[in-house]
């Protein structure tokens, strides 16, 4: 085929505009679950992975912030109110994301960066789908 043909191929399928709602909502699903799981709050469970209590309780409330804000960010930049804020809170909450997967990383105590990347398959996938909304805010359409 000649790459006229294929961008007159690519052309005829279909744009899907709200496709960033496939990765927003299981994102946002996974970090909300995380954070409702640890709770109540229990300071034996911050021993368990020798954290102190405040740094625990952050945890808890960064992923909960980061579950319901990445939902909120989108559900305004869909309704197009406050697509500033909108986008602010998309890309803050996307930051949180990065911030709490970078620290169950570390705390896992990887040998090596590629046995991260070869057997922290869910971790990996949650980082760059907080990284992709970070870097890209509400402009991922």
């Amino acid at each position: 085929m000649t790459y006229t043909k294929l961008k007159k191929l690519n052309q005829k399928f279909p744009e899907f505009k709200g496709a960033n709602w496939l990765i927003r909502i299981p994102l946002a699903i996974i970090f909300i679950q995380q954070g409702l799981d640890k709770l109540p709050f229990d300071p034996s469970t911050a021993e368990t992975y020798e954290l102190p209590l405040i740094v625990w309780f952050m945890v808890i409330s960064s992923e909960l912030l980061a579950g319901f804000g990445l939902l909120l960010g989108g559900i305004l930049q869909s309704l197009k109110i406050l697509n500033l804020i909108g986008d602010f809170l998309t890309r803050f909450s996307g930051t949180i994301m990065v911030c709490i997967i970078t620290g169950v990383i570390i705390l896992s105590d990887p040998e090596s960066f590629i046995e991260i990347l070869l057997y922290d398959h869910i971790h990996v996938m949650l980082y760059c789908g907080g990284l992709f909304f970070t870097l890209r805010g509400n402009r991922a359409k």
